[in-house]
């Protein structure tokens, strides 16, 4: 059982080295010319954040793909919604730093938000522990969520 409890500890740290790889320059050209919110975490914070959250949201899906017994029929919904999510995660860094497209990126933020949130009212029954690993997680995109969203506020679109 220790290869699927690693692979999927493993699985969401594959797009976070993609939108790392993406960030790495954004942060140090774009990103410091936008107009930010001064309680925005400082950019030291994101890559500690993201590591343990996507350990933290890999090893709960780990526990519910255990408690149904792997990929089964029962596994549709929440480790459906676990993927769907996983996928919004990982789209979100492209538009934001790799497209530049703010709006996007919220309404993008606000569905990733609120699939999360499905995914853990999916999982409640199943694994109150991995419910509550998923609960950082879902705190940091509400934080996250505010920030896009004054980001966005702060930084209207020049027009052509």
């Amino acid at each position: 059982m220790w290869v699927p409890m690693l692979g999927l500890t493993a699985l969401p740290h594959l797009g976070g080295l993609y939108g790392g790889f993406i960030t790495r320059k954004e942060v140090k050209t774009w990103y410091p010319t936008l107009n930010k919110p001064s309680w925005r975490p400082p950019n030291a914070a994101f890559p500690i954040a993201w590591a343990s959250l996507y350990t933290g949201m890999g090893y709960a899906s780990y526990l519910v793909w255990n408690e149904l017994g792997g990929f089964t029929n029962d596994a549709v919904v929440p480790l459906g919604l676990y993927a769907l999510q996983l996928a919004l995660n990982w789209a979100w860094t492209p538009i934001f730093f790799g497209a530049h497209k703010l709006k996007w990126a919220l309404v993008e933020i606000v569905l990733l938000t609120g699939t999360v949130g499905a995914t853990m009212v999916s999982w409640y029954p199943i694994s109150r522990t991995a419910t509550l690993l998923m609960a950082p997680y879902l705190a940091w995109l509400c934080l996250a969520t505010s920030l896009n969203y004054c980001i966005w506020r702060d930084n209207p679109e020049k027009k052509d």
